[in-house]
């Protein structure tokens, strides 16, 4: 059908769903809507609608990638297929809202493989752009000619400074509360004192017949400029399946590294282990040094991270990755294991992204959660929550599966 690749449930933002039509809606509307959903084939003949105009144009765009006979050209590399493509970007972004012209975008890298196209700039300056169009152009990496690489990197840049415009706040006031509350005092002055925690620590001390507490113990919240700088060492799988974490990651990164009571250090990996720490002022650069795709050896890549703890219990490791290990995997666990052991807080994420439930190593994500270090997928608005719980050493706010 037309639109095999753009859902079909009724959207607020879907053209064609059918149940668009207002209340009292006309049944030729509905049919035309119909008729867009199921395209030339698939039985379009029973709605007995002929589309013109603007719709016919709009089924066009639709039967360009989701028909049986695309119409952009099947190879990348043909030269004829720039302008049609160049065209229906043009048209899309035209018919659509920028939601769905996301999705279209991605289903035509996907399906057509079109991505090499994407090194030309008339079709960097077309797209609509989103986390996996940056995916995309990352792993066309060095494949991207020099008269196209400016325009990339302001693709880039823009996806990304809407990404961190996006979570840099929430981030930022989150690990700052989770610092201070990490920096607990024997003594606290009575202005620093944390009533809530001090109240649940002396529960044992109520008095019934004063109706009060004795707070024999006192906790408190660590002065400012008091607070110990924790160690935060993000380690990101680079293959293929792991694009848009890889773009979070990064995003993450920078504004941990703008956080003076973090010291962050970012690493990527396949086969081989990347420390790309001295460019995380800028997440545009971090990206341009990643090459998605390739084996993976987390082992390799845990070896290198382990070697940078000089202050275990201060200490949080990210391990980013959907655990397909192609290293030793029992070295691997010991890594992990150890880290644990000397007081390091492990965190192990399938993914970062907004995507659904990812596909990764089972067998894997079990051993490491009988090491205490449950392996779970994870949205960017919720990263915030699993640094703060690390760096407090509270559980891990595991979503739900």
């Amino acid at each position: 059908m037309t639109t095999a690749g753009v859902t079909t449930e009724p959207t607020a933002t879907d053209p064609t769903a059918t149940d668009a039509v207002p209340a009292g809606g006309s049944e030729a509307e509905r049919l035309r809507r119909w008729r867009l959903v199921l395209g030339e084939g698939g039985g379009a003949d029973g709605t007995g609608v002929e589309l013109t105009g603007r719709d016919l144009a709009m089924d066009r765009t639709l039967e360009a990638v989701y028909g049986e006979a695309p119409g952009l050209g099947r190879r990348a590399g043909q030269g004829g297929s720039a302008p049609k493509l160049a065209r229906w970007l043009g048209d899309i972004r035209t018919y659509f809202p920028s939601s769905v012209v996301q999705v279209m975008q991605r289903d035509a890298i996907d399906r057509l493989g079109f991505d090499t196209l994407l090194a030309e700039p008339e079709m960097l300056e077309a797209v609509e752009g989103d986390v996996h169009l940056v995916g995309a152009l990352m792993s066309l990496g060095r494949a991207i000619p020099e008269a196209s690489k400016q325009t990339a990197r302001l693709v880039v840049r823009k996806v990304v400074d809407e990404l961190e415009k996006r979570l840099a706040s929430r981030t930022r006031a989150t690990l700052t509360g989770a610092l201070d509350r990490s920096a607990k005092v024997r003594r606290p002055r009575h202005q620093d004192i944390d009533w809530n925690r001090t109240i649940r620590a002396n529960l044992h001390n109520y008095l019934p017949e004063h109706n009060t507490i004795v707070p024999e113990r006192l906790i408190g919240y660590g002065r400012a400029g008091r607070s110990v700088k924790k160690d935060v060492i993000l380690c990101i799988d680079q293959s293929g399946s792991m694009a848009a974490s890889v773009v979070y990651a990064s995003v993450f990164g920078a504004v941990l590294a703008s956080m003076r009571s973090i010291s962050t250090r970012l690493v990527v990996f396949d086969t081989n282990v990347v420390d790309l720490t001295d460019d995380l002022d800028d997440p545009v650069d971090v990206l341009f040094g990643v090459q998605l795709g390739g084996g993976t050896d987390i082992n390799r890549a845990l070896a290198y991270c382990q070697s940078q703890i000089t202050r275990p219990a201060e200490t949080v490791v990210v391990l980013i990755s959907d655990l397909y290990e192609g290293g030793i995997r029992n070295e691997m666990l010991k890594r992990v294991a150890a880290m644990k052991s000397a007081g390091v807080q492990f965190v192990t994420l399938l993914a970062l992204s907004d995507e659904g439930a990812p596909s990764y190593d089972r067998e894997h994500a079990a051993a490491l959660a009988e090491l205490g270090a449950p392996a779970f997928a994870c949205t960017p608005d919720l990263f915030p929550d699993i640094m703060a719980a690390a760096i407090e050493k509270r559980p891990l706010p595991v979503p739900e599966p």
